[in-house]
């Protein structure tokens, strides 16, 4: 009797589906065949700060509100070891009118270390998808005004991440660096100036040479595994977003007195001085409602320090939202 117990007993064990992956903890990493979604849908507030350039618009210490934010995070695993994996954001600040694709990247990532004693280490590379979409604005008396999020230059990221798990706890680290090249992927409207010297034969629209650039971020997480249904995260970001500049008029003017005019435009444009730097705090809680769902709440906030010219600087800037994540 007491043997047949224990057969039952370690049948039952074995029965037992062993509890899902977690997609929030951040050494996540989908197995062969395995594919997984992260959607986020946020809301922000932010402040503007004092900057030259919101001075200049008179926008300094003006508040948006709401800003509506999505993101999608995918992948699928080709390997327990390999996966491909995609991040595509959109953002839309009604109250400056600015709005399109502000982040995208399609790559891959490789488990290079994963040791007995839960130590991790993964290598990945991502292209930019800067490109996708043309940086988009207008040059006015009062600057540069961006009318998307777009820089309009592919490029690549390249990154190492690595942490390790005790039991419940999970922490880990990541660092790396983008690269853009240099393009003509933008259209300016400079119609307001056209209109004012229309004997200077300067078109209402003209693209410019972007120079390239180099940026890196990096950021530290914490994970805590409650129960098979309950976690919760922190974490820690650095990005830095490096100054725009222009190398050069694309669009051709065969005035001389409009070449004149635009070259310039472009010699005050060499280096726009308007790159800003992040230091993104984060936490969230999920909950796993089953072994292919999870929604977690999770909330941000930023500071930074920004250039005289940088339209990105703020005061205040903080968002809330939830994540629905799927794994099947």
């Amino acid at each position: 009797m007491k043997k047949s117990l224990k057969l039952a007993v370690a049948a039952s064990v074995l029965a037992t589906p062993a509890m899902a992956a977690n997609l929030e903890n951040p050494l996540y990493m989908p197995t062969a065949g395995e594919f997984y979604s992260k959607t986020s849908g946020g809301l922000m507030l932010k402040v503007a700060d004092s900057s030259d350039a919101h001075k200049m618009k008179g926008h300094d210490g003006e508040v948006e509100f709401p800003i509506w934010r999505i993101q999608e995070d995918l992948g699928i695993g080709i390997t327990d070891r390999i996966a491909i994996r995609g991040a595509f954001a959109y953002t839309h600040d009604a109250d400056i009118d600015r709005k399109g694709m502000n982040h995208g990247r399609l790559g891959l990532i490789w488990r290079a270390v994963e040791t007995s004693d839960d130590i991790v280490l993964d290598i990945y590379a991502d292209a930019h998808l800067g490109g996708i979409n043309k940086m988009r604005g207008s040059y006015t008396a009062t600057g540069f005004q961006y009318d998307n999020y777009s820089n309009g230059r592919w490029g690549a990221d390249v990154g190492v991440r690595f942490g390790k798990t005790w039991s419940k706890l999970t922490t880990s680290a990541f660092v790396e660096v983008l690269k853009t090249f240099g393009s003509d992927n933008n259209v300016i409207d400079v119609s307001g100036i056209s209109a004012m010297m229309p004997t200077f034969g300067i078109p209402s629209e003209i693209s410019v040479d972007l120079k390239s650039t180099t940026e890196i971020n990096f950021g530290l997480n914490a994970f805590y595994q409650f129960n098979d249904r309950w976690s919760m995260g922190a974490g820690f970001k650095y990005n830095h977003h490096a100054d725009n500049g222009v190398k050069s008029l694309s669009t051709e003017i065969a005035n001389p007195y409009g070449q004149a005019f635009a070259q310039k435009l472009i010699t005050s444009l060499a280096d726009m001085n308007d790159g800003f730097d992040e230091y993104i705090v984060s936490l969230s809680v999920a909950n796993q409602l089953n072994d292919y769902v999870q929604v977690a709440l999770y909330g941000e906030y930023t500071f930074d320090t920004a250039h005289a010219n940088s339209q990105n600087g703020t005061d205040v800037k903080a968002e809330v939202g939830v994540r629905l994540n799927l794994a099947f």
